[in-house]
């Protein structure tokens, strides 16, 4: 953080307790507000704070203008055994993105593979979560997601936005060893990391964002004030491939929509590609394992370049940043915290009782 950044300091159970009182005060069931609070936490845990508690006042805001429905599950729309198409209905995607799973997961041990359209669920987070479901089932996981909301990335080349930051993610399961989670933003930095900036006062690095000429810039409110700017892919053209390539799979293939226009609403919704697999079944799972630990440290045994303490594999720095944070706890900046407050008052909460179930003297 700046020096003229100001937050608190929150532990996850107290900030887990804000978070469910929030949801439970929108109406949700207690399981539903445990599986909102627990992915939200975790997102601040493992140093994801761009899909942590910092998104409860835009799910909110959507709650109370009705385009996000409490106590909804997925339904099915097409089942043909390993190949699954479910409909979030515009439910919480913390809940829907668990449910796809599980659906998933319960079809790779019947068949060893299972291909999973979700559409229509509302923000589902951070996707390493879902990666993470599987791994703990024993499975790889492929996911790819697209995002129905006002466009915030800019075509490779192009100078206004035209479609949002579309993440990619895969899980790896290392039977004895820490599996390997690879999860990014097509865009070169998150939508949630820009308004993380703007709400501690930094600047983002050069050759990240846009203004609404079309100039590159270091502000991160031309997201957030119109006229509004863009974020660029990341790795130029390659990047903006990806992005297409997600918009395509986890938009359309899903069942779900492409972003063409611009949206009315302030919802996030979120279409996702699964592809799970199973890989005892495969046949593969013990060449797997020994091959990546053999991969792993090759790669690890490389020189590090100046100012690198260790080369990481996809997955470290999360686990690094969970067990940090699990100890020290998660800084919340003030402009957080008070938006966090500010989507609690709307639904009939007290700041007292807030700061009371956040431990915050």
């Amino acid at each position: 953080m700046t020096e003229t950044t100001t937050y608190v300091t929150i532990s996850a159970n107290p900030l887990k307790a804000v978070t469910r009182a929030i949801v439970t005060a929108a109406g949700s069931s207690a399981r539903e507000a445990d599986l909102v609070a627990d992915h939200l936490i975790e997102a601040n845990l493992t140093g994801h704070d761009s899909h942590g508690v910092g998104m409860l006042p835009r799910y909110i805001e959507v709650f109370v203008a009705g385009d996000l429905k409490v106590n909804e599950h997925v339904t099915v729309v097409n089942d043909t055994g390993a190949l699954l198409t479910l409909d979030g209905n515009a439910g919480f995607g913390q809940v829907m993105g668990y449910e796809a799973m599980e659906h998933g997961i319960e079809r790779a041990a019947r068949h060893g593979v299972a291909v999973v359209g979700l559409s229509n669920s509302h923000h589902i987070g951070r996707i390493g979560h879902w990666a993470e479901q599987c791994i703990k089932a024993g499975y790889v996981s492929m996911h790819y997601v697209n995002v129905i909301s006002e466009p915030v990335v800019a075509p490779f080349g192009g100078r206004d936005a035209r479609f949002v930051t579309n993440p990619f993610c895969v899980g790896i399961p290392r039977p004895g060893g820490e599996p390997v989670l690879l999860d990014f933003a097509t865009s070169r930095i998150a939508m949630g990391k820009v308004r993380v900036a703007m709400n501690k006062g930094e600047r983002v690095k050069p050759d990240t964002l846009l203004d609404h000429r079309g100039e590159a810039t270091d502000d991160p409110s031309v997201l957030f004030k119109e006229p509004l700017g863009a974020l660029l892919p990341f790795g130029e053209h390659k990047g903006f491939g990806m992005a297409v390539v997600c918009e395509l799979l986890g938009g359309a293939l899903s069942g779900g929509r492409t972003l063409h226009r611009k949206p009315t609403s302030r919802a996030i919704i979120n279409n996702m590609l699964s592809i799970i697999i199973d890989p005892n079944r495969l046949g593969t799972a013990a060449n797997l394992s020994a091959e990546t630990a053999e991969f792993v440290q090759w790669v690890k045994q490389s020189p590090v370049a100046q100012g690198v303490e260790r080369i990481r594999i996809a997955g470290e720095p999360e686990r690094d940043s969970r067990d940090r944070r699990g100890t020290e706890g998660i800084p919340v900046d003030t402009t957080t915290w008070n938006e966090i407050v500010a989507a609690g008052e709307q639904l009939g909460l007290k700041r007292p009782d807030m700061e009371r179930l956040a431990q915050i003297a």
